[in-house]
């Protein structure tokens, strides 16, 4: 059987200069997994393995780095699925934990839940032993001040001026944030896909977006597994990451079911997102309708790629 693994960084505008950091990181996280792969390992591992090394770099807006709320807090959100009998663990608005993707897969392992959120996944958090741990990096904090100071709105009491942040974020791309992800194929032919992020910079509190919903932000059956990055209300609204596997399911090649994911999600919402994925054969494809998106990926023997733009 054929074994690959793809992951992503974050579909945006990258800032001038982050190259090398973002190619290097995901690089890293690819390696990661394939060692697991290569030594007869699981697609979970291999995936969750590749989910950390991004969670625990800095320059990716997940883990260590993630991006801060309207409010100046991190709320982080992940996700875990595996293509054997549609197992699915997430967790949303998960605060002061290092790995959220480790936290997801022990709800899908030692739960009989699909998702926690909020207060009940930093109890749930704490049981399975994460410690206490403060994500927010001093870049990212003087970034939040920046922001603040940039939107120049009037903020009342429910911190409405928050609602206006995707105008500022038309003007300022770069401020966008991402999202991680890794999709993973194992020699049993089972499929896995991981996704985990701060969010929308600037969010407001309490926002949940695509990645810990299942089918939206990440999804994965025996046809394929997808992981999806950019801007979730949009991959909510098209349930997109089902909508990739679901053509694979009627026959459609994966390049041309996230291709075509992708121009439906351009026609409808002119939206800023991006896609990682793997087929049952072993095809790995990245794309995104964002200036950058650095990804990985391996297949087999093959050495590893790492790209910025597909």
């Amino acid at each position: 059987m054929t074994i690959a693994l793809i992951v992503h960084g974050g579909a945006g505008s990258w800032r001038p200069g982050s190259d090398s950091d973002a190619i290097n990181g995901t690089t890293a996280a690819v390696a990661a997994g394939r060692k697991i792969l290569e030594t007869g390992g699981s697609a979970l591992d291999a995936a969750i393995a590749a989910s950390v090394m991004l969670e625990d770099n800095p320059i990716f807006n997940a883990g260590t780095g993630a991006v801060l709320n309207f409010d100046g807090f991190v709320e982080m959100d992940a996700c875990v699925m595996l293509s054997t009998q549609s197992q699915i663990g997430a967790v949303s608005g998960l605060q002061r934990v290092k790995n959220p993707i480790l936290v997801a897969r022990q709800v899908m392992e030692q739960t009989d839940h699909v998702m926690l959120t909020g207060d009940g996944a930093l109890r749930f958090a704490r049981v399975m032993g994460h410690v206490d741990y403060d994500p927010i990096t001093a870049e990212r904090r003087a970034d939040w001040q920046d922001k603040k100071a940039k939107l120049q709105v009037a903020v009342g009491a429910n911190g409405s001026g928050a609602m206006k942040i995707r105008h500022f974020l038309k003007s300022h791309p770069e401020y966008a944030g991402g999202t991680i992800g890794a999709v993973a194929l194992d020699a049993n032919g089972v499929l896995c896909a991981c996704t985990s992020t701060g969010g929308v910079t600037m969010k407001l509190v309490g926002r949940v977006g695509d990645t810990p919903l299942p089918g939206c932000g990440t999804y994965a059956s025996k046809f394929a597994a997808s992981s999806a990055t950019g801007t979730g209300e949009y991959v909510i609204r098209a349930l997109a990451t089902r909508q990739i596997s679901d053509n694979v399911e009627r026959g459609m090649s994966l390049e041309t079911s996230i291709g075509a994911v992708l121009d439906g999600l351009g026609r409808d919402y002119d939206a800023d997102v991006g896609f990682i994925g793997i087929d049952a054969n072993g095809n790995t494809v990245g794309a995104h309708r964002t200036p950058h998106m650095p990804h990985a990926y391996f297949t087999d023997g093959s050495e590893i790629i790492a790209k910025m733009r597909a």
